[in-house]
């Protein structure tokens, strides 16, 4: 069996957190991590580690990350065999849902046009210069990408899913020793009371939580005082006090507990201590933004919308619609 070397991938994250008086979450870190790989490792770790390892070494290469293509590029062109082992090893890890990304000429399109999300959210951040930022349910890491190139410090992004770490992996085995990590973990997994980052995404998580209230205390527990909260959810229509609890499913998706109204959501970060909250966007998912594509060839949006009225879901639920709020810790 191939073995993740998960000491040598995260050993400068550790020793950092050593270094900056987080002994107790890097112990933590250590006692997950070896649960996840060593004890109990996933049935397509090998797999997926054979074809991170398959990419090609190339020198000198140089990122572009305030593009909408997270991209890779190098002064010497790659010749034949390394093209062919970069395709090679860029499909072994699909399916892209999260990007798009750009490998010295190979274009990933990915599922998600995360750069539109981006886009969207980005006017309204406090400059995110010199930050420590975490990330939640990050996915394949393209928005931490996106904020180091907005002049972060530090990027922690958490996701358990593994085989989103190793598309994150496959751009940072260009980048050498970056200041940019995704942890294999989920939110409940970190230290409570961290109070260790300036921002503190969740975008796209909080309709996935049982207790959405649970989730703002979690979010807030991370954040020094003063923090920023940059929120992003499915909402819906109506007044204060409004949410929609889905039968079963919505959109497909099983695990969808409460989509709220935006005042709603704005009296639940009220009642969990934030202040100076306000609703910076408001969008429709669309089947240009979510869609299949070569890269991701299963069912996506079109799929899980109603055939005969598109505004609404499969099962008859208002269609999605996104809303981003920004919020502090006092």
């Amino acid at each position: 069996m191939v073995h993740f070397d998960w000491r040598t991938c995260f050993g400068t994250l550790l020793t950092e957190l050593d270094d900056t008086g987080q002994n107790h979450w890097a112990e933590r870190i250590k006692s997950q991590l070896t649960h996840r790989f060593d004890d109990n490792p996933h049935g397509d770790l090998g797999r997926w580690q054979s074809a991170l390892d398959s990419l090609p070494i190339i020198s000198q290469t140089t990122p572009e990350l305030n593009t909408s293509a997270i991209t890779l590029s190098s002064p010497h062109p790659l010749n034949a065999g390394q093209q062919q082992e970069l395709e090679v090893g860029l499909r072994g890890l699909m399916p892209w849902r999260k990007g798009p990304f750009n490998f010295f000429g190979t274009h990933i399109d990915t599922e998600w046009r995360s750069d539109w999300k981006w886009d969207r959210v980005s006017p309204y951040l406090a400059d995110l210069s010199g930050r420590r930022i975490l990330d939640v349910g990050c996915g394949s890491g393209y928005h931490c990408w996106r904020m180091l190139g907005e002049g972060a410090a530090r990027v922690i992004g958490i996701d358990p899913g593994l085989l989103f770490m190793f598309q994150f992996l496959s751009v940072k085995r260009y980048l050498g020793n970056v200041p940019v990590d995704l942890l294999p973990i989920r939110m409940e997994d970190l230290p409570e009371g961290l109070e260790a980052f300036d921002t503190t995404f969740s975008m796209g998580v909080l309709y996935h939580r049982r207790s959405p209230l649970d989730h703002l205390l979690e979010l807030k527990g991370t954040l020094r005082r003063g923090g920023e909260l940059v929120l992003e959810t499915l909402v819906v229509d109506g007044p204060e006090g409004h949410s929609l609890m889905p039968e079963d499913r919505y959109g497909q998706m099983r695990n969808v507990w409460f989509l709220p109204s935006c005042d709603t959501l704005l009296r639940w970060l009220d009642r969990t201590g934030f202040r100076n909250a306000r609703v910076v966007d408001v969008s429709e998912t669309t089947i240009d933004e979510q869609r299949s594509t070569d890269w991701m060839r299963f069912n996506s949006l079109q799929d899980f919308l109603d055939p005969e009225d598109p505004t609404k879901t499969i099962e008859g639920y208002p269609g999605p619609l996104r809303a981003t709020i920004v919020a502090e810790k006092p």
